[in-house]
């Protein structure tokens, strides 16, 4: 048995799990959770370097669309080497400080997702709502202050989760239910009092989802009512399409979250790779769908992709 304390110098691993009790399927489970991998790192690559190359893309809108995806490949990184490494490799073993980082940044680039959205959101309040101020509003210079002040936030909420981790004992079981490093799983294993690491953790939910989300809602409702006011159908519509993308980003991240949270609230009757499951998909299903959903229902972002295909077909 290991105990290992912020003074203890003994080593600690933990053992990382794949699928539970479909570990003989874990390599062929491994194979679609491969292609969701590339497709969420190729996508968001994609994303990223159109609207970096393409002139006629910087623009508010795209800008926040580049810190989305930026941000869906981090959180894909981040997890990546852990996941395959358990499902190819049987690599479970992970120490305490790699195990912290891990959490750090997974909790810190879904934190970041969420505040990314309600940015997203805010731009498409001011473009409806107030379009003439659009440009003096959401300047290069107050794109840039967006973005750091959601840094700023999830590396202020998020560091003192990692300093209480780091003062916990762990004895007994080492056995982390995801092939990844979780906050809730790995103070659960700790045979100390870990109160305030689960009040710190709540905290840091609250501080940035628990409070992104009502703020999402409220401004479409304030877009929702200023649509209703447009005389013509035909614009009407137009202000609606614009939003669309954006909608379904939210949808897409949001849904998963409540519904992992549900799952781990009263699914305990539920088999453990429920639990696994679900978590893998929320994790993987946001920085997936993000940027066929921008390629396909965003023109702009359509035809950049394609003009960037054809010349590089046109070198080849």
């Amino acid at each position: 048995m290991w105990v290992i304390n912020n003074t203890s110098a003994q080593p600690l691993t933990f053992l990382l799990t794949g699928i539970p009790g479909l570990r003989a399927a874990q390599i062929w489970v491994s194979i679609p959770v491969c292609l969701l991998y590339a497709i969420a790192l190729s996508g968001n690559s994609m994303i990223l370097f159109v609207v970096l190359r393409e002139q006629s893309l910087h623009e508010p809108m795209y800008y926040f669309l580049s810190m989305l995806s930026a941000t869906d490949l981090s959180l894909s990184l981040c997890t990546l080497s852990t996941t395959l490494g358990v499902f190819w490799f049987e690599a479970r073993e992970i120490n305490l400080n790699a195990c912290i980082a891990q959490m750090f940044f997974l909790h810190g680039f879904t934190f970041m997702e969420s505040g990314v959205l309600l940015a997203m959101a805010f731009d498409r309040f001011v473009a409806i709502c107030d379009p003439l101020r659009y440009t003096t509003i959401l300047t290069n210079a107050r794109i840039a202050q967006i973005g750091m002040s959601m840094l700023t936030r999830n590396v202020a909420v998020m560091l003192p989760v990692v300093l209480f981790v780091k003062r916990l004992s762990f004895c007994g079981s080492t056995v982390l239910s995801h092939s990844y490093c979780y906050h809730v799983d790995l103070i659960q294993l700790s045979c100390t009092d870990n109160r305030i690491n689960s009040i710190l953790g709540l905290f840091a939910l609250f501080s940035t989802t628990g409070f992104d989300c009502p703020c999402i809602l409220l401004s479409y409702v304030l877009i929702i009512r200023s649509v209703l006011s447009i005389a013509s159908i035909e614009g009407r519509q137009k202000a609606f399409n614009t939003c669309i993308s954006h909608i379904s980003a939210v949808a897409i991240f949001y849904i998963p979250l409540i519904s992992l949270s549900l799952v781990h609230r009263y699914g305990h009757s539920a088999p453990p790779f429920v639990h696994t499951i679900m978590a893998n998909i929320f994790l993987l299903i946001p920085p997936v769908l993000n940027p066929i959903i921008y390629s396909v229902k965003t023109k702009q972002i359509q035809k950049a992709v394609i003009k960037v295909l054809i010349q590089k077909r046109l070198q080849i």
